[in-house]
């Protein structure tokens, strides 16, 4: 374990341990279209192309674009598969405004190398070692200038405004702000392990949770975000309860910290909350819920003490199309904090990949199963069953 004291140190001295560009202009260029022209030479990449929702993709060659003057072209190394493609399969979000065009290529958890640069680049290199936040970003809106870049007013979303990450490469705007150098220590798996669900549950846990050591953390649903989480409150010397309904993702969330498990099966929100309450002598500091349907919101706050802090992280599904009830007097009556946490800014990256690199945490290790191109469609349809443990990335493209 660390210690708090030990964990703030390493997040003081990371800030010269990483580069990161924070406050670079960057092109507006905000009238041109997201996507670029194609590469001179008309080179071409293999992609794992979704044509039809809820149906197998096609893995095919398509067109290598070339680079904004603000761009990067980043030869893809490892690509996750997440929750958040798995409901961009399924059509979901349209109730957030989410529209994809067909074909489209998804993925958003990339490790990979620079091989092009546009012209306006200033401090990303052909040879550079990066990942790249989902919620790529500008730099130049209200949102990014207070450094809030997930939250960017202008943001490029992956598989709607460009071609996303299940390709032999992927095309990166405003290069110099969202190509996020990794260290000595970090491959490019771990960088992919770390692009989605584990980032995010970083900043859910440390920076919207803020969970102390020795504080009870709850954690409602074990898939990606919900094992990150663990790992990561386990590591800040937390004690962890992790609740799911599948005993292969219990035993995984305590060979990553959980001290105490919860199988969900077969119980309601309030039962669950009082499980919860039970196991921790009056219910936990913090509660996060990492999948995003209504009983695991419901019962995440059901599991608070007095002044605890839920934090949703997952997004719903058609089931909720976004709408949730909560018990709203329990949490008046008992001064609950409800809030929400999306990835995490490009200025919060240095201190994470210090973490990794110095080996305090390992999003590596969440990684169950390395897969082609060819593969991605059965993840998909496991993950509908539930039925994928951890993460699973794509390392072969050819």
């Amino acid at each position: 374990m660390i210690s708090r004291r030990e964990f703030n140190t390493h997040i003081t001295a990371a800030a010269a341990g990483v580069a990161l560009a924070q406050n670079t202009a960057f092109p507006a260029e905000v009238a041109e279209a997201r996507g670029s022209a194609p590469a001179s030479g008309s080179r071409k990449m293999r992609a794992a192309q979704m044509t039809t929702f809820r149906s197998p993709l096609q893995v095919a060659e398509v067109p290598v674009m070339a680079p904004r003057s603000d761009g990067a072209v980043i030869q893809v190394e490892a690509s996750g598969i997440c929750r958040s493609d798995w409901h961009y399969w399924n059509q979901d979000w349209t109730w957030m405004g989410v529209n994809i065009p067909l074909p489209a290529v998804m993925g958003h958890e990339v490790g990979g190398v620079v091989v092009e640069v546009g012209r306006d680049v200033r401090t990303v290199k052909v040879g550079d070692r990066v990942t790249i936040p989902f919620h790529e970003s500008d730099g130049t809106c209200p949102q990014c200038r207070a450094g809030f870049q997930n939250l960017c007013d202008h943001g490029v979303k992956f598989a709607v405004d460009r071609t996303g990450g299940w390709a032999q490469y992927v095309i990166i705007t405003a290069a110099d702000l969202n190509c996020i150098r990794l260290p000595e220590g970090v491959d490019s798996l771990s960088a992919a392990a770390l692009g989605c669900r584990f980032m995010t549950s970083y900043r859910a846990t440390v920076h919207r949770g803020r969970v102390q050591p020795g504080q009870w953390v709850a954690v409602h649903g074990c898939g990606g975000i919900g094992l990150s989480a663990v790992q990561i409150a386990a590591t800040m010397d937390a004690r962890v309860v992790a609740i799911d309904i599948d005993d292969r993702k219990l035993a995984k969330a305590r060979d990553e910290g959980a001290v105490t498990t919860i199988d969900a099966r077969g119980l309601t929100a309030d039962q669950v909350g009082q499980a919860v309450k039970e196991a921790t002598g009056g219910g936990v500091h913090v509660s996060i819920d990492g999948l995003g349907r209504a009983f695991t919101a419901q019962q995440s706050i059901l599991s608070l003490r007095k002044r605890g802090r839920h934090v949703q992280v997952g997004l719903t599904s058609q089931e909720e199309r976004g709408m949730v009830s909560i018990p709203i007097d329990f949490l008046v009556n008992s001064e609950f904090e409800v809030v929400g946490s999306l990835g995490n800014p490009q200025p919060n990256y240095p201190e994470l990949l210090t973490l990794v690199a110095k080996g305090k945490l390992n999003p590596a290790r969440l990684v169950t199963r390395q897969i082609a191109l060819e593969d991605v469609t059965d993840t998909l349809q496991r993950m509908t069953r539930f039925d994928t443990v951890g993460f699973e990335v794509i390392t072969r493209f050819g």
